[in-house]
């Protein structure tokens, strides 16, 4: 039998990811298809929701890439189907935020929006959880597909979260990327807000961005050269929306000269259109026709380079801004043939996104109140009212996840001693009280990682990862100890309350060995329990083991029948 392959630990598979995603964000593909290649295996190692639907992302992103749109609406329904399956959390957040960042290339703008605002309310709950890079990453591509949207407001303030939860990871790398991006998101809402008029705002937009380009160079970090080119073009261009005209454009033509001998063809078009916006607002101050006429033949190289590299988006600002300044140096029928082809390419693209987003944000509360219910759903399902554990479904499913043999698994069946006296002695509001004070004691005492169910009435079970037979016992002793030695005073009961407890343990197996699967280690602990019982209650049994208090009276079960042989 050939031997099992290692498993991929999640830390592994996170570090492929994150290579794989900055790799996506780079103007050569070639670098992403390379590594996805390399990073197919460990990729498909994984059969949980969140790994298949990255692997379905990524490769949607790939299809793009090489001109395949079939394939790429293919793995997008496939990664949404897996998505469907996750639990709110940040990582889920990306996934979402990376698959509608595909659906704008694919120039999907409705499936687009839907994932963005799912994804955008993930990160802004309890689902979050504390900063992470997941949701570092969360927020950078949402930004990156909101800007796509022509959602700038939005685009702006997901770039300046994910900014803090960088500054709060402390990583150099991703500091300087996401001020990048903060930076760059600014300059171009600064842009936007100036053509609507709003120039006060347009002016402390662009003054942040300096702020925020200024503060990623004194970060201690060496950025690659096409990182480090479009800072240097967004620090320009952030100047200009900031009126200083003459401060920007010695700055912009150097890096323009640097980026058309060395630099990709989207950057190309991005600082040829910089510094085209840059000619034009010197065309207006100056009545300069040499600055109006090189800003159309910048505008016009752009458009070509947006078109090549598949920005839709900045294509169709060309088109519209040939057409204004076209207008403008009075040559009405070039304006009329950069304005057709604007409104023509525009009938294609998603003209309500504004409207769109706002409507979805008026049901924010509505999904946020599903979502809690979602989540109470789910509590409802999978844990038990009375104790808080987990319980039995929420047990069988995690032991029906993990993979026996590869590391020791541990289980330990516990059940209260004589809980029927309990009850009857009593009442059933005490019993209750008793089963909430042994589950807090077996949490308590447990080890970090140990998980604790109830499994039906009296009986609790303990789950004890890496744990071997030797080890387990120890804890379950301990365990045994805290009950036996816990003052039940205040709860009216006749005897102090003890537990008995069954161990079975699995032990790591090599390749060409077969584990036992859960169920048979669950029905061997629960022969040492009644073998515990057997032996006169509150005591541990394992094979060949046996610790405890001495038996109590009689050897009969809880119900007053004779217990099981021991195993």
């Amino acid at each position: 039998m050939s031997p099992r392959p290692a498993r991929v630990a999640p830390g592994d598979l996170f570090a492929v990811l994150w290579r794989l995603l900055t790799a996506s964000a780079r103007e050569d593909a070639t670098a992403f298809i390379a590594l996805l290649d390399e990073a197919g295996d460990t990729l498909t190692e994984s059969s949980e929701p969140q790994w298949i639907a990255w692997r379905h992302a990524l490769t949607a992103r790939r299809a793009l890439i090489e001109n395949d749109p079939d394939a790429a609406v293919v793995d997008v329904a496939a990664a949404r189907e897996a998505l469907d399956k996750c639990l709110p959390s940040a990582d889920t957040a990306l996934v979402m935020a990376f698959l509608a960042h595909v659906e704008v290339l694919a120039d999907h703008f409705d499936a687009a929006m839907l994932l963005a605002v799912d994804a955008s309310l993930l990160t802004d709950g309890k689902a979050a959880g504390e900063p992470s890079r997941a949701l570092l990453q969360a927020h950078r591509w949402l930004s990156l597909t909101l800007s796509g949207l022509d959602l700038e407001e939005p685009a702006v303030s997901h770039a300046m979260r994910g900014q803090h939860v960088a500054a709060a990871l402390r990583e150099p790398a991703d500091q300087w990327r996401l001020r990048l991006l903060s930076a760059q998101q600014h300059t171009e809402l600064a842009q936007t807000l100036r053509r609507r008029g709003d120039l006060d705002r347009s002016r402390e937009l662009a003054v942040e961005a300096i702020a925020g380009a200024v503060a990623a160079r004194d970060l201690d970090w060496e950025p690659e050269p096409d990182e480090s080119d479009l800072l240097d073009v967004v620090q320009a261009w952030a100047l200009t929306c900031a009126d200083d005209l003459d401060g920007a454009l010695g700055p912009l033509r150097r890096v323009r000269r640097r980026v058309e001998a060395e630099g990709g063809l989207w950057l190309r078009g991005y600082t040829g259109l910089a510094l085209a916006r840059l000619l034009v607002r010197v065309h207006e101050r100056d009545d300069d026709v040499e600055s109006g006429d090189e800003a159309i033949e910048l505008l016009v190289d752009a458009a070509g380079a947006f078109a090549a590299a598949g920005d839709r988006r900045r294509y169709r600002q060309c088109l519209l801004e040939l057409g204004q300044h076209a207008a403008d140096l009075g040559r009405p029928a070039e304006a009329l043939h950069w304005l057709e082809a604007y409104r023509s390419d525009t009938g294609r693209a998603h003209t309500r996104s504004r409207e769109m987003w706002a409507d979805m944000f008026v049901q924010r509360s509505r999904l946020r109140e599903a979502e809690r219910q979602a989540v109470l759903l789910r509590r409802h399902a999978l844990e038990d009212p009375l104790t808080g554990l987990g319980n039995r479904r929420s047990a069988e499913r995690r032991l029906g996840a993990m993979r026996l043999g590869e590391e020791p698994l541990s289980l330990a069946v516990v059940d209260v001693d004589r809980f029927k006296e309990v009850n009857d002695g009593a009442s059933h509001t005490h019993g209750d009280a008793v089963l909430r004070r042994v589950a807090d004691l077996l949490r308590e005492h447990s080890r970090n990682g140990d998980e604790v169910y109830r499994w039906a009435g009296d009986e609790f079970l303990v789950v004890l990862p890496t744990a071997t037979q030797a080890q387990a016992v120890v804890v379950m002793e301990r365990l045994r100890s805290a009950v036996a030695a816990a003052d039940w005073t205040d709860l009216e009961v006749r005897e102090p309350v003890t537990v008995s407890v069954g161990v079975a343990t699995a032990p790591a197996v090599d390749g060409d060995s077969v584990s036992v699967g859960w169920r048979t280690l669950f029905d061997t602990a629960d022969l040492h329990l009644f073998s515990a019982k057997r032996g006169g209650r509150n005591r541990v049994r394992a094979p060949g083991t046996a610790s405890g208090a001495e038996p109590e009276g009689d050897e009969t079960g809880d119900d007053g029948t004779p217990g099981k042989a021991d195993a």
